[in-house]
């Protein structure tokens, strides 16, 4: 795992930390049990569980398909949330001392962590997927694509250059959102469907800095540079984002458990 005091990069696990829409749907989960609801039985409207829980209305949606996607609650498109059909609730999973990682974005971190996130946006494009692409992130060739460049700040300090690559039709608002302040994660969450990163396949290799590296991050050309290159995929197991981020060597560590499963 990542050292708690390094900046984490997107899609490494938190030791403690959860993002707020996890910690919101922990405490709903843990209210409908206190409460002894039944299967059948309808949440309270999205207004009261936003004044209820201090969050927005985003967070709350998200809360909410994450307890969808563990067969907790169903929605209605006209009546609301239910409780599930199930003949017991399960007992509540998301907690701090899970033992599976999660897969968690740069501004989940920084939030959970008391951090101020910033970014610049270089550029944000729909184009045509290429066929390598398209491999990876299981759409045809030429389907949309939306490309997003942008540099990413932890208190004022730059901590990584970032390339996104998602399929435009996972969720369209990605291309009228401004993601100089949006978070990338909460806006998948917020789509409909909702697309909720669930696991990342994620790798990591050293290189020299490009010259446009050294001018970005105002380096030499001796300064290693740290490569990560993730793919995640949704709670359906579908691809949803394909991004390669770039790390000062000075400025990033990588740390994992390796288990012997056998």
């Amino acid at each position: 795992m990542t050292d708690a005091r390094t900046p984490m990069p997107r899609g490494l696990f938190g030791d403690d930390a959860l993002p707020l829409y996890e910690r919101t749907a922990t405490q709903l989960l843990e209210d409908l049990r206190a409460a002894a609801a039944r299967p059948g039985d309808r949440l309270p409207s999205e207004r009261a569980l936003v004044e209820r829980y201090a969050v927005s209305r985003v967070t709350l949606r998200a809360a909410l398909a994450q307890l969808e996607s563990r067969g907790i609650v169903r929605p209605s498109s006209s009546r609301g949330w239910f409780v599930a059909e199930l003949g017991l609730l399960p007992e509540a999973t998301m907690t701090s001392g899970s033992a599976a990682p999660q897969v968690q974005g740069f501004a989940d971190y920084a939030q959970a962590n008391g951090l101020t996130t910033a970014g610049k946006v270089l550029s944000a494009t729909v184009r045509p997927a290429t066929v390598s692409e398209a491999e990876q992130l299981r759409i045809a060739p030429g389907a949309d694509l939306f490309d997003l460049h942008r540099l990413r700040f932890l208190d004022g300090l730059l901590v990584v250059l970032e390339h996104n690559r998602l399929p435009l039709a996972a969720c369209p608002a990605l291309a009228e959102t401004d993601f100089n302040t949006a978070s990338l994660y909460a806006t998948l969450r917020a789509a409909d469907p909702p697309q909720l990163p669930r696991v990342a396949d994620y790798s990591v290799e050293a290189r020299h800095p490009t010259p446009r590296e050294i001018e970005l991050f105002e380096i030499g050309e001796t300064m290693p540079m740290l490569v990560a290159t993730q793919l995640t995929s949704n709670q359906e197991s579908r691809p949803i984002e394909l991004t390669v981020q770039v790390y000062r060597g000075d400025r990033y560590r990588f740390r994992a458990s390796i288990t012997n499963q056998g």
